[in-house]
């Protein structure tokens, strides 16, 4: 499995909710941040978005833009219309009935106590214009299955708009590597082929005794680049990014009820002892406990 799928599936994304928006006339919304990741999609017409304090960007038919983080932000018709918060506008509805934009929402949801960097490293907006990008296509396509579904009430339309718009998250991702040039973050990480190769050889295999200079060899490069590398793009040493997915992977075994001699040979510890003592020290809490918890 690549390193972004693991992530991803480890961090528990899933889409909940998902509508279609059919608005005219001077109409704006005011979306207050709800803990939700929130993504928007233009399938006629065009609108103004931003977040709150910060400056506009116009979307036009066919752009995507995520709020990874659930951040407070506004989307309108123009710049200058007055803004209604969510639960005003489903409380007045006909109020900005029309065609003239009509915009597809949805939210995200992510496992919280995964903390991944790649959630972490996310911008607090990401525009994917439908323009310019080599998997232009395929986003067009998907917008246009996401458009379909929400146009009918066929049966299965709840799991079919689920599927498509988890689908479009990773969409965006892609794209969104494909015409940003950070050079450092997890984010860039996932760009560069060799570190990429490494994380999932880590994700993949975390019972592996994994050095830096295993790793390197494994990717092709030498220990101190590799290390040096690593640690410039994903923020932190390969022992440590390990650790903290070993960790990360322990959760969610211990919530399935798994016990933990079992959970520390699945992750790479080779006695239940130092398993609980590094657990402890990154959880404040023993295996035990959290099992017991979870």
């Amino acid at each position: 499995m690549d390193a972004l799928s693991s992530i991803l599936k480890a961090s528990k994304l899933e889409a909940i909710v998902c509508s279609q928006n059919c608005m005219s006339g001077d109409w704006g919304l005011d979306i207050m941040p709800e803990g939700n990741a929130y993504f928007w999609r233009v399938s006629k017409g065009s609108c103004v978005i931003g977040l709150h304090g910060g400056q506009p960007l116009t979307m036009q038919e066919g752009d995507i833009v995520v709020i990874p983080h659930g951040a407070r932000h506004w989307i309108a018709g123009n710049a200058t219309a007055p803004l209604m918060t969510l639960a005003q506008y489903v409380q007045s509805p006909g109020r900005f009935a029309g065609d003239d934009t009509i915009v597809a929402a949805g939210h995200f949801t992510f496992d919280e106590t995964q903390q991944h960097p790649f959630i972490r490293d996310l911008p607090p907006l990401l525009h994917i214009s439908s323009f310019g990008i080599k998997n232009q296509q395929f986003l067009t396509h998907m917008g246009f299955l996401l458009q379909m579904e929400l146009n009918g009430n066929k049966p299965g339309t709840q799991v079919m708009l689920k599927g498509l718009a988890e689908m479009l998250f990773i969409s965006v991702i892609r794209a969104y590597l494909e015409q940003d040039n950070a050079e450092k973050g997890f984010l860039s990480a996932l760009a560069d082929p060799r570190i990429s190769q490494a994380l999932a050889l880590m994700h993949n295999q975390p019972s592996v005794d994994w050095t830096a200079a295993a790793l390197g060899k494994k990717v092709g490069m030498s220990r101190t680049l590799f290390f040096n590398r690593f640690k410039e793009l994903v923020g932190e040493t390969p022992l440590a990014y390990l650790t903290n997915w070993r960790i990360n992977r322990a959760k969610e075994m211990l919530s399935a009820g798994m016990n933990r001699v079992d959970v520390a040979e699945k992750i790479g510890y080779q006695s239940a002892a130092a398993f609980n003592k590094i657990f402890k020290t990154k959880t404040g809490s023993t295996p035990a406990m959290y099992r017991a918890k979870s």
